[in-house]
């Protein structure tokens, strides 16, 4: 099956590279080129198999959130040449991960039922199932980590490594809550409970913007809200459109991405499925009928693009 696995441009300018778990980000001078691959991570590890389209999906629900966003908060993107592809201001990363949760599900949910009522110094309310909606959305940050597991860290641990100051601090929460409520809205109004998410942030020319993407099922869990009351006072597992569910198939198979456990290799029926999903939650989020761009000489055609944009810049 077709999928981008890896590129390897040079691009006129260039000045660095830097192959993350999805993303291959080509640094020139004053902006980055972000070529969206069609890799999957899971618990921190990249799987064996690449996703076909994913990485045009994800380049395009982000492309949605970040222009309706824009407004609300500064944002990177300057400009999309290709189907996977981004471009825009060069930031430096903050190196925090600003989660935000609005229901029990996911890391929180695997804390929560082993007893810990506390994760990122924030309490969680006793009495609670998986799916429930926290009282209001709570912020559990985590450490980026350049390789391996992201670290769960507190507002006071980030305070007293002196990550961000006060002032930032105040600020990254605010764009935090603001992303989210909007998202929120977003969801709703196409039938979808935004569950939680994640958020990054950089320096760029003295000012906090937010960088990567926002939104995307990498980053996001959505809830079919069609039946969330019914399914939550039945005790029954919600329908969702996230990567939970390929979280849960490598569980199945024996790999949460401890030490000395083995990737279980995805046959064709999965990786098919994983891109059915991709599409359906592309659809449904944004609206549009998903296009599949051509795999045929790919390379070329990102190639092409970038280099337009570039002459054209």
């Amino acid at each position: 099956m077709n999928a981008i696995k890896e590129t390897n441009f040079v691009f006129q300018g260039q000045t660095g590279f830097y192959k993350g778990k999805v993303r291959d980000v080509y640094f020139l001078e004053d902006q980055i080129i972000v070529v969206a691959s069609d890799r999957i991570s899971a618990f921190d590890h990249v799987l064996p198999r690449a996703i076909p389209y994913k990485g045009q999906i994800l380049n395009q629900i982000a492309e949605h959130f970040l222009s309706a966003s824009q407004t609300i908060v500064p944002n990177w993107l300057e400009a999309n040449p290709d189907p996977n592809v981004s471009a825009g201001k060069k930031a430096k990363p903050i190196m925090l991960e600003m989660v935000i949760r609005g229901y029990l599900a996911g890391h929180a949910w695997r804390e929560y039922k082993q007893g810990k009522r506390i994760i990122c110094g924030v309490e969680m309310p006793d009495g609670m199932k998986e799916g429930d909606a926290f009282p209001k959305p709570i912020i559990t940050p985590a450490t980026k980590a350049e390789e391996g597991h992201d670290e769960d860290i507190s507002e006071a641990e980030i305070l007293a490594k002196d990550i961000v100051t006060n002032e930032e601090w105040a600020l990254l929460k605010r764009y935090t809550f603001d992303l989210f409520q909007l998202g929120s809205k977003m969801a709703k109004e196409r039938g979808l409970i935004l569950v939680d998410t994640k958020y990054e942030f950089g320096y760029h020319d003295g000012q906090i913007i937010l960088i990567d993407e926002i939104h995307t099922p990498d980053s996001s869990r959505y809830y079919i809200a069609d039946g969330y009351e019914e399914r939550q006072s039945k005790g029954e597992k919600q329908k969702q459109l996230s990567k939970e569910f390929v979280r849960e198939w490598l569980m199945a198979n024996g790999f949460q991405g401890k030490e000395g456990q083995e990737m279980p290799e995805m046959p064709d029926a999965f990786v098919n499925q994983i891109t059915d999903r991709y599409i359906e939650l592309f659809e449904k989020i944004t609206g549009k009928e998903f296009v599949k761009a051509s795999y045929d000489n790919i390379d070329i055609r990102i190639e092409t693009a970038v280099k337009a944009y570039l002459t054209d810049k």
